[in-house]
């Protein structure tokens, strides 16, 4: 056996498991910067039952972020604009994920019938292969 075989397959990114020393250690960073960026909005850990600040593995990799984007000349309004920016773009590509799989359960052939009426009033019955076809025949795209 080796150590791999005691550690967890796959590590929970939102668990609050850091301190802000172990966080700012990972983050290559002084604790009081992690307290600043804390007061400033910029990373916001949850908290313990002592009031300590506990850092996700998530808010690591944020805070990296941060101190790469503050290596290339940015100031701290310019980093919270960029996160705001990068975390609406997040949620957009999300969104466009949901109704893109939503869009493919309604075009999937789903054997929809038709009836129509014929001159003498006997009952056509019909099928159509999916869905868009419906759609393009009734708007005449």
């Amino acid at each position: 056996m080796t150590v791999a075989d005691f550690l967890p397959q796959q590590f929970d990114l939102d668990a609050p498991l850091f301190t802000v020393t172990t966080a700012a250690r990972l983050a290559d960073m002084h604790p009081q910067t992690l307290r600043g960026y804390d007061r400033l909005g910029l990373v916001v850990p949850s908290r313990a039952k002592g009031r300590g600040r506990r850092y996700t593995l998530r808010d690591v990799g944020r805070l990296r972020h941060i101190q790469a984007l503050s290596g290339e000349g940015i100031s701290l309004e310019g980093i919270r604009r960029i996160l705001a920016l990068e975390a609406q773009v997040e949620q957009l590509q999300d969104q466009a994920t949901r109704l893109l799989a939503l869009l493919q359960r309604v075009e999937a052939p789903v054997g929809i019938r038709t009836f129509t009426a014929g001159p003498t009033g006997q009952v056509r019955m019909g099928r159509h292969a999916t869905l868009s076809r419906n759609l393009a025949l009734t708007t005449g795209a």
